[in-house]
């Protein structure tokens, strides 16, 4: 497994556990140091990075407009730094592989921002883009994801902002 899938099962598995309400000692240099309402912030020694990861607090899936059933892996919203770095970067795993030139429509406070994807992953076209898309998330007070599959779905998965900035102030200052 890389170490970017790596962190995210980590991030994951201690998302879960940390929204369960109880402790979980990660098995690499991954640390979660802080929870801020609905995200968890973690730091990584080597290479020295920090970020801000969020389950979604709602799902919905459809095809052709009706509700469907999918399996999906882990779901996580995240918002990386890493020192010398102006700024976080953000990204997004939703659970499958999304369309083939397709994009991750992110809606705040009727703003929306597009998000580039490539398999199962998606992030902000450039420095600029990460710029304008996190200074909503830290007014908004929800994020709406909308992808398509490449079965077709369309996935909606609605994240909560409460934490947001606390989380992001956390993970920038332990990445300087």
């Amino acid at each position: 497994m890389t170490s970017w899938m790596m962190r995210t099962a980590l991030s994951a598995a201690l998302v879960m556990a940390a929204g369960a309400g109880f402790a979980q000692t990660p098995a690499t240099s991954d640390k979660l140091v802080a929870t801020k309402t609905a995200w968890s912030v973690f730091a990584d020694t080597s290479p020295k990075e920090c970020w801000g990861v969020s389950k979604p607090k709602e799902s919905v899936n459809t095809r052709d407009g009706k509700p469907v059933s999918v399996k999906r892996s882990d779901i996580l919203f995240f918002v990386t730094f890493r020192p010398g770095q102006t700024g976080g970067e953000t990204s997004f795993t939703g659970g499958y592989p999304f369309a083939d030139k397709s994009t991750v429509d992110v809606t705040i406070d009727n703003q929306t921002f597009q998000m580039t994807t490539k398999g199962e992953w998606a992030w902000a076209a450039s420095p600029d883009d990460d710029a304008k898309l996190m200074a909503a998330l830290q007014k908004g007070s929800e994020a709406t994801l909308t992808a398509h599959s490449g079965k077709g779905t369309q996935t909606k998965d609605t994240f909560s902002l409460s934490g947001f900035t606390a989380a992001m102030q956390e993970a920038a200052s332990r990445c300087k």
